[in-house]
């Protein structure tokens, strides 16, 4: 869910949106990141974790489960998700528009998931040209941009 907020310190609007989040983590701690990019910057592309923002009188587990079905072909129920393992609030720039973001992050152990991207939607399947499972290690050391920036130590504390 969207509502829009005052300006930026730049004048332009921002928009406020909440999030579910899903941490998607195999058997080898590795965690799924799909790639994409801003519409305004294709030529910066990064890596983000799956979920999405919530439609209105969705709850964030609902939001996150949703997403997860929809960018990977992973169906689980909110109740599945547990509670959130972490929350954040991120400010951001996609497609033109200033976004400050409420998000909430859910961790899924799989075992040996079957990721498909054909249930994303046509704005999504634009943005969203690949995926891939990282290691802490591998993203402690990629010179690629991910989000959230702190995913390696949040990772290795779920961890321990």
């Amino acid at each position: 869910m969207s509502e829009p907020e005052g300006p930026d310190q730049a004048g332009q609007p921002v928009v406020r949106r909440r999030a579910g989040r899903v941490l998607v983590v195999d058997p080898d701690g590795r965690v799924l990141l799909l790639h994409g990019f801003d519409p305004a910057r294709r030529d910066e592309p990064y890596w983000l974790t799956v979920g999405g923002g919530a439609k209105p009188g969705e709850s964030l587990a609902e939001a996150a489960a949703r997403e997860l079905r929809e960018e990977a072909g992973i169906a689980v129920s909110a109740a599945e998700l547990g509670e959130p393992v972490w929350h954040e609030v991120t400010e951001f720039g996609f497609g033109g528009r200033r976004y400050r973001q409420e998000q909430d992050f859910f961790l899924l152990q799989v075992t040996a998931p079957d990721v498909r991207t054909d249930g994303l939607d046509d704005e999504e399947a634009a943005v969203i040209d690949g995926y891939r499972w990282w290691t802490v290690a591998e993203l402690e050391s990629t010179a690629e941009s991910f989000y959230p920036a702190v995913l390696p130590r949040l990772l290795a504390r779920l961890a321990g």
